[in-house]
């Protein structure tokens, strides 16, 4: 498959946004400028990439507690997204959601979710009504391997897959749930394996190759935009950082982490870059600067904005 050059070039800018997003946000909440709970996705940029890559503008993505690399993916303002990890009124949530539940309709992002696998109904339901509605709408469902051992997987795909929806299922599986292991829960080498039980295609991915995640994702958007029904795509990847933020990653073996930080997903599309004359060394040095300056914006737009005043966790409440 053929990728224009300029396609090439928004992914690396979109994988270095998402990484220096993700860097400033590790800083922030250290420094305790962050409240509550922040989930990184540093080592995963290009799954969420590449899969975004492949959607219009008007398509829909769910995503999980891991979700800021998603919501930047599909062109989510990060002086919003900042502003929401800060609590401030100019966030996304108007400062009451966090870093959870970043959502954006007018982008087709349908929220970020606290609840393990809680995208997945959501995002049937959001292929659903693209069918009802007429649209060639497709819905990106983005799960980890955590998620792909609920109750909700199974049935969310199994109904999906019965009545044709327009869904694509990417499965992050960065080799943990939580702080557990996958080759503790499952006897399967490909999570992916799980899609033939609900008779759909199923592709297994270097979750760290941007190129193969937009191409695996484009045949089977492709696929659901014309009336086939959903796919699911296993992207396999890593999480440099903790569970969470603070988590000291004991059940992580050093070795481990090393092995795959050699795998860096930016470094190697980078070097992929030169090497097919598309971006030089003085090119990408040039956005790594540009979109610092655009993370600095980013904080100081939430630092300079006001906290939701007293009276408006009363608003925007719904039972």
């Amino acid at each position: 498959m053929n990728i224009e050059k300029d396609r090439l070039i928004d992914m690396y800018r979109t994988m270095v946004r998402i990484r220096q997003f993700e860097e400033r946000v590790s800083k922030e909440f250290a420094s305790g400028n962050i409240p509550g709970f922040v989930h990184l996705y540093i080592g995963e940029e290009a799954s969420g990439t590449g899969a975004c890559a492949a959607l219009r503008p008007d398509d829909y993505i769910t995503s999980t507690h891991r979700g800021h690399g998603h919501v930047i993916a599909k062109g989510g303002r990060m002086d919003r997204m900042m502003a929401e990890l800060f609590g401030k009124k100019t966030g996304y949530c108007k400062g009451k959601g966090g870093s959870m539940h970043i959502a954006d309709t007018d982008l087709g992002i349908l929220g970020a979710n606290g609840i393990v696998g809680a995208g997945i109904p959501l995002a049937g339901g959001a292929a659903l009504s693209a069918r009802m509605r007429g649209t060639d709408q497709v819905v990106i469902c983005f799960l980890g391997d955590g998620a792909s051992n609920r109750g909700t997987f199974h049935e969310g795909i199994n109904l999906a897959a019965v009545w044709q929806l327009p869904v694509v299922y990417v499965l992050e599986n960065n080799l943990y749930a939580e702080k557990t292991r996958i080759s503790d829960t499952y006897k399967l080498t490909n999570l992916s394996d799980r899609a033939g039980a609900f008779g759909i295609p199923e592709v297994t991915v270097d979750g760290n190759d941007v190129i193969a995640v937009y191409e695996a994702v484009q045949v089977a958007v492709e696929k659901a935009r014309a009336g086939e029904g959903p796919s699911l795509i296993e992207c396999k990847t890593y999480r440099i950082h903790g569970h969470f933020e603070g988590d000291p990653q004991t059940y992580k073996p050093a070795e481990e982490v090393e092995e795959w930080k050699k795998k860096d997903p930016i470094d190697n599309f980078r070097k992929r870059l030169a090497d097919m004359g598309v971006l030089t060394d003085e090119d990408t040095g040039a956005i790594d600067r540009e979109v610092a300056g655009e993370i600095d914006d980013a904080v100081r737009f939430a630092v300079e904005s006001p906290f939701p005043a007293p009276e408006e966790a009363l608003e925007d409440v719904f039972a």
